[in-house]
């Protein structure tokens, strides 16, 4: 069980506030997304749940906590065939399915995709996909 915060108010915390955090919100139930507040000496601090696995979690004493100062984006996709590989380039990504390239922005979202009979490579560069399909064929991508 892992939490990942992120303060909403200006302080430098000291090593070990995490051991603090977790008694304080031991038993209580958290998600991904909300923002918590935890009473600390009579204040209440607000924090961002950037990340909680799983989410809702009830904290407990084996609960991993980690403050961050900086925002965190997490998405998690699931396809319906394997993935064979991840090709990373600065628009984003590409994930190689079964057969089929699938060009997504940083974000996760679709940008491309294609299903190929004879699919024999993906490269990428800089700004742009290649695409190696069928005896001698090229497909450029540029998004």
């Amino acid at each position: 069980m892992k939490l990942l915060l992120k303060p909403l108010f200006e302080a430098e915390l000291p090593p070990g506030f995490e051991d603090i955090i977790r008694e304080k919100l031991k038993g209580r139930e958290v998600r991904t997304g909300e923002t918590i507040e935890v009473e600390l000496l009579g204040k209440s601090l607000p924090f961002k749940v950037l990340f909680a696995d799983p989410s809702p979690m009830i904290v407990n004493g084996n609960t991993r906590i980690e403050i961050l100062t900086s925002e965190l984006s997490i998405f998690e996709l699931e396809f319906d065939k394997p993935i064979e590989d991840v090709l990373p380039f600065d628009e984003g990504f590409v994930v190689v399915l079964d057969g089929e390239v699938l060009i997504l922005n940083r974000g996760g979202q679709k940008i491309y995709s294609e299903e190929f009979e004879e699919l024999n490579g993906v490269r990428v560069s800089k700004n742009g996909v290649v695409i190696i399909h069928g005896k001698s064929r090229l497909k450029f991508i540029k998004p």
